[in-house]
């Protein structure tokens, strides 16, 4: 089974199949390959935005339109609509698209007032005023149909429960043979919510509004065409998009809208199967009816509120000759989509931007050739990797393989700038950079199998870890290192001399090994660093050379275990006594923790080196561990330690200034765990205890002595002799009293 897993043509074997299955995978085009190559598409678009135009502009029903003193809260009645479009009309627009569908009739209408009216509020003079009052509705139609510039949308739906109205087309879609496909290809609609007859007969021009988001909810391709089929047809009827129809009604076009195809004298390798003819301008597209939005950036200049147009407070000259759409941005009524420039921003603005695309002639294609194009640069290429992977070295190969993919990003960038052509880059690099890891995986297999007897040889010489070390990274074979925040312990025994004593050296060093192997044991458990062992002493950091954001937590939790640890020790200690009929001497650790910067790497000389760590946090750690006897205490913690591991249950002891140092430092010590600091035994204990320094700061002598001695009397953890010898430094203090500026800090004078 390993000759086979190192067989050369085993490995070719397996190279080849995952190019066949990345093969399999873009033939069937699944979501989330569609996402891969969207990220490049959208970047394009990002970083070369399609320049704006200023043919097109839209009236906006904004907030300030809604707060109007004259127009009030939406929906406005249709008498106000249809002043909006003898307005615009009168000012020369050349199309007023509706970005809306009114689906009902106007609430406000007389005729509808006097319908809802109870019997007993009815008279026949209200009722012979309310009857001879126009409609607004009707009033609305006649805008529209005497505009004659007005287009009408109505919204697609893929469920049955949508309006049961069939959509007015105001001019059929002529197809040629060829593309007699279109009705069955196209965006089919199952429902419309549609506008009310009358609205829909007089307007100039009826296009479908909707859109299809990718599975991200991202607009990329907007549908120009789409097809119903009514109860009792045979057939279904392609109808256009609101951006169809508009620019067919801008340009006056009364003819027919045509799709042809290409003929073969016209056609080139990249260009779109068909072709759809609008008046003066021609929209490539694909069978399936869609159209590839290039957008550009959101401009507010774009925008017109709407109560200037209603009121005749706008110049014409910002109207005429214009596409008009109108839509809205107020909160609650803007139909908000997503771009690849804008997350959100009004759906008007995809219509818009679909419009200034053809006005401009910024089209973006993917032909179906194109995706033949990327198939077989995908399987050349792959196969031209898998042959000469094993005869070309890893360093090579990756500059190939880089130089490759390259060259596959450029050429796609360029399709897009020059020629509008949509060539993924992404899956087809994807694809080579997983087959050369993957050949560069399967070599490195193949040479370390016959490098294998070597250095099974040499482990018998030197550190096989060191050597895995060194193998991996030979640029570690090197001094340096790195400045970076570390927790830093020092532990100690306590009496060790004593203990050496009583003891024979083979029996000290026994005891030594099962001192320091359950403390090792806990360092690495809680992902620390052992950097030296001194004697009875050992140092550990945390934070290197592995990343650990809790390093000071990890420590504290350390530390604690520590001290547990030594019990089942200390019982053999007790025991061996026992039976030796001397008073046994017990093991007792002293820690002392602090967390700060501190130079870490590979330190020493050229000849011998070791990865260390340096600096004045790592000496103060020392210097911590030394006065955990002179303040009769387990665990001593630096104030940047305790500040970055708040949960535990630790008492500020004192400001000190240690031996080499010339600031105070404040010093903590570590009791218990989160648990104990919530206890109330522990709160009432921390309160009086910081009491007690307080007043030993204040030089409140007598209050900081009855304080201690209440302490002293709660405590339970090993802080007698901290007590007592706070007692008599308050006692000498009282005697000799510090200076009036003494701020509290006491002179360590032993390390």
């Amino acid at each position: 089974m390993k000759k086979l897993l190192v067989n050369r043509w085993v490995h070719t074997l397996v190279l080849l199949g995952l190019l066949f299955g990345a093969v399999l995978v873009r033939t069937y085009d699944f979501d989330w390959s569609k996402s891969l190559r969207f990220l490049a598409f959208d970047a394009y678009n990002t970083l070369n935005p399609r320049p704006p135009t200023d043919a097109v502009v839209i009236v906006d029903i904004d907030e300030a339109s809604l707060g109007h003193e004259e127009l009030g809260q939406w929906p406005w009645s249709r008498d106000v609509m249809a002043k909006l479009v003898s307005n615009l009309t009168d000012m020369g627009a050349s199309a007023i698209v509706f970005d809306m569908v009114f689906p009902e009739r106007d609430r406000t209408s007389p005729q509808a007032i006097l319908e809802r009216l109870p019997a007993d509020r009815k008279n026949d003079d209200l009722n012979a005023l309310l009857e001879v009052m126009p409609d607004n509705d009707q009033v609305f139609a006649e805008a529209i149909r005497t505009s004659d510039k007005v287009v009408t949308a109505f919204i697609w739906s893929t469920h049955q429960e949508a309006s049961s109205r069939k959509p007015v087309l105001s001019q059929p879609i002529l197809m040629t043979k060829q593309a007699s496909v279109l009705p069955q290809t196209v965006v089919p609609m199952v429902g419309a919510a549609t506008n009310i007859p009358e609205l829909s007969k007089a307007a100039a021009g009826n296009g479908c509004f909707g859109v299809s988001p990718e599975v991200d909810g991202i607009i990329r391709w907007v549908p120009l065409l789409f097809s119903y089929r009514g109860a009792g047809e045979t057939k279904p009827i392609v109808y256009p998009s609101l951006a169809v129809e508009a620019l067919r009604v801008s340009q006056g076009a009364k003819t027919l809208t045509k799709v042809r195809t290409l003929k073969p004298e016209e056609a080139g390798p990249f260009d779109p199967p068909l072709l759809m003819s609008i008046g003066k301008y021609e929209i490539p597209f694909d069978f399936d009816g869609t159209f590839y939005g290039y957008f550009s950036k959101e401009r507010s200049q774009q925008y017109i509120s709407a109560w200037r147009v209603i009121n005749g407070e706008l110049p014409p000259e910002r109207i005429k000759d214009k596409i008009v759409f109108v839509g809205t941005s107020a909160e609650g009524l803007k139909d908000i989509r997503s771009t690849p420039l804008n997350l959100f921003i009004p759906g008007v603005e995809v219509h818009v931007n679909v419009v200034e695309q053809v006005l401009t002639g910024d089209f973006l294609l993917r032909p179906a050739l194109l995706e033949g194009v990327e198939l077989l640069t995908i399987i050349g290429v792959g196969l031209l990797i898998i042959l000469l992977a094993p005869f070309i070295g890893a360093v090579f190969m990756a500059v190939f393989t880089m130089t490759l993919i390259a060259t596959i990003t450029l050429a796609s960038i360029y399709s897009f700038e020059i020629h509008g052509l949509l060539l993924d880059p992404v899956y087809p690099s994807l694809c080579l950079l997983t087959l050369f890891i993957m050949s560069s995986l399967l070599t490195y297999m193949r040479t370390e199998a016959e490098r294998k007897h070597v250095r099974e040889a040499f482990g018998f010489y030197i550190s096989p870890d060191l050597m895995s070390e060194l193998a991996s990274s030979p640029d570690k074979l090197k001094l340096g290192g790195e400045t970076k925040d570390l927790t830093v312990m020092f532990s100690d025994i306590r009496n060790f001399t004593s203990i050496s004593e009583t003891m024979s050296p083979e029996a000290l060093i026994h005891l030594m090994n099962e001192f320091l192997t359950p403390m090792s044991d806990l360092v690495m458990d809680h992902r620390g660093t052992i950097d030296k062992y001194m004697g009875d002493a050992m140092m550990a950091f945390w934070n290197a050379p592995l990343d650990d954001a809790d390093h000071a937590r990890h420590a504290c939790m350390t530390a604690l275990k520590m001290n547990k640890a030594l019990t089942p020790i200390n019982e053999e200690l007790k025991r061996k006594a026992a039976e030796e009929g001397r008073d046994a001497v017990f093991l007792e650790a002293g820690i002392g923790i602090n967390t700060g910067p501190a130079s870490v790497g590979n330190m020493g000389s050229k000849q011998r080196f070791a990865y260390s760590a340096l600096g004045d946090t790592v000496n103060l750690a020392s210097r911590l561990e030394g006065q955990t006897k002179q303040y009769g205490v387990r665990i001593l913690l630096g104030e940047q330690t305790r500040r970055e591991a708040p949960e535990f249950a630790v008492l500020e002891l004192d400001l000190i200034r240690v031996k080499g140092k010339r600031e105070p430092e404040r010093i903590f010590v570590l009791l218990g765990d989160a648990e104990m600091a919530q206890s109330e035994y522990f709160k009432d204990w921390e309160e009086k205890h910081n009491r007690m320094l307080e007043a030993y700061r204040a030089m409140k002598w007598d209050e900081a002595r009855k304080l201690a001695d209440q302490c002293q009397e709660i405590s339970k953890e090993g802080m007698t002799m901290f007590y007592l010898m706070f007692t008599a430094r308050i006692a000498d203090m009282k005697k000799t009293p510090p200076r009036p500026d003494w701020n509290g800090v006491f002179v360590a004078t032993s390390k």
